[in-house]
């Protein structure tokens, strides 16, 4: 049965942003303070950046009540996780790679500290929330609803305020997400770097709804190509580990959205830089929105909150629950006892001073055990104090050597680093220089440069005669040295008084 056949209302919050939705029926508006109300459904959800994800296998021999146990066990050994936290972990089972002998399961795992903290905003507002999607679970209901009615391999990227994440369905089924570098936050810092001035958020993301990428300013229009070239090159080396490491040959469709809404010139620029059939993530979902601009992940949300239980991912982190019924809470069970004991002692006042008697004595007994507990009590606390300090006087000897070999260990790596990673300058440029004579091009400067992120970068000045010995060196390059170097030729320009091109070509090393 769907939620809202069970509630009146459901309200969706952004813990990251702190604003809530509200839908009755079908229509939805932004409400700025919603109320705490038993009759609500509260959704909301986990950014990528907020869990880990990883496959496990298991036996099929492994019994359903023992599934939980074995993957757990298999969480905390394949993900190294700290055995003296208790993380909170979720699974889906992934159908399309179960074999004859094992079962496979995606597992979703959040560090505890993690909920407590990004919710605590939204929690004294609405006081519990029913049900914390991790957000890739929620393109589910595009499916469910057959807003895509298609059963591909397909991709879906959407640019948050602060997070983005690319995702895989595969037959209608979940397969794969990952949190990407660039937020709207992250590609405003990027842009501003570009640009070379400081314009304020707002600024930035207005310029994408209203103008797209096709911007009326010719430095911010560059600014803003290089940056979504950047963007890209990003999502092209996520879509090339997620071919290999789940044995996809292709993609049928991508869905790519933002925040700010749909950007126009981004799905034909995601079309034609990745070569895979482009649309706006941007879907009619039904909802009666009084013709204001609602976030994908908000419709998403009362989507999914409309879905019957067969049609949903039972994956739910929520650790803020709602009140139980009165008659099942510890104060409302006291006053339920205290009524019916008044009631007893008014209608039978010789039971009542009996019971008065027996309490008394009760009491009396407590109290005495009570002197027996607390004199044990002591003696036990002064134990687990002699051993505690013990214990941090051996962890601060571990501690003491811990660091003393960390130094030793970074010492080695970066002299094996030197010794194994530090390029050969000399020999690249010779080995360049031999592929720009027989392309008939002429280096005219060369500079490299490593940066904090020992990123180690060559740049040559080129000149020609004509453009197709360039392309044609770059070609060469591309299909020789891909395995060496990232290679990136952005420009190639004409100098009249010269009567020859230039270009700048760059090359980083892997």
């Amino acid at each position: 049965m769907s939620i809202s056949k069970h509630y009146s209302t459901i309200v969706s919050s952004d813990p990251y942003k702190a604003d809530f939705y509200e839908g009755t029926l079908n229509t939805l508006s932004h409400t700025s303070s919603p109320s705490f109300s038993k009759e609500q459904y509260t959704l909301s959800f986990l950014n990528t950046k907020g869990f880990i994800s990883t496959l496990i296998g298991i036996s099929k021999n492994v019994p359903d009540d023992d599934i939980y146990d074995a993957l757990e066990n298999k969480v905390y050994e394949e993900l190294a996780l700290d055995m003296a936290i208790e993380y909170h972990f979720k699974y889906i089972e992934a159908i399309h790679k179960s074999t004859d002998t094992d079962r496979f399961f995606h597992v979703f795992v959040v560090d505890p500290l993690t909920l407590e903290e990004e919710y605590a905003q939204i929690v004294d507002t609405i006081k519990y929330i029913d049900q914390i999607i991790p957000v890739p679970l929620l393109l589910k209901s595009l499916y469910v609803k057959e807003l895509i009615g298609s059963s591909g391999v397909h991709c879906f990227i959407y640019f948050q305020e602060n997070d983005a994440f690319f995702c895989i369905y595969n037959q209608q089924e979940y397969i794969y997400a990952k949190s990407l570098k660039f937020s709207l936050k992250q590609m405003h810092e990027r842009f501003c770097e570009l640009l070379g001035e400081q314009i304020d958020l707002s600024s930035f993301k207005t310029m994408l709804a209203q103008e797209g990428l096709n911007t009326s300013l010719a430095e911010h229009q560059k600014s803003l190509i290089k940056l979504f070239g950047e963007i890209f090159l990003h999502i092209s080396d996520v879509i090339t580990y997620a071919k290999r490491a789940y044995e996809i040959k292709t993609f049928d469709e991508i869905y790519i959205g933002t925040g700010v809404g749909n950007v126009l010139g981004l799905d034909e620029y995601a079309q034609t830089y990745l070569g895979i059939k482009t649309t706006p993530l941007d879907f009619n979902y039904g909802f009666d929105t009084h013709g204001e601009k609602v976030d994908q992940l908000h419709q998403l949300m009362h989507l999914y909150g409309r879905l019957e239980t067969d049609e949903r991912y039972d994956c739910n982190f929520t650790i803020f629950h709602r009140p139980p019924p009165f008659t099942k809470r510890d104060s409302g069970k006291l006053i339920l006892v205290t009524a019916a004991s008044l009631a007893a002692a008014l209608l039978y006042p010789g039971v009542y001073w009996g019971l008065s008697y027996v309490e008394e004595f009760h009491h009396a007994v407590l109290v005495k055990e009570y002197e027996q507990v607390h004199s044990e009590k002591i003696t036990r606390e002064a134990t687990v104090n002699l051993k505690l300090a013990n214990k941090n006087a051996a962890q601060a000897r571990l501690d003491e050597q811990k660091e003393a070999y960390k130094q030793k260990q970074d010492t080695l790596v970066q002299v094996h680093d030197k010794k194994v990673n530090y390029p050969m300058k000399a020999k690249i440029m010779a080995d360049f220089t031999q592929s720009f004579n027989h392309y008939r091009v002429q280096l005219k400067t060369i500079t490299y440069a490593e940066d904090i992120n020992n990123t180690k970068t060559f740049t040559f000045g080129l000149t020609s005669s004509n453009t197709q010995d360039i392309t044609a060196l770059l070609k060469h390059l591309t299909n020789t040295k891909n395995n060496r170097y990232i290679f990136n030729l952005e420009l190639i320009s004409y100098n009249e008084e010269q009567k020859s091109y230039l270009s700048e070509l760059k090359a980083v090393i892997k």
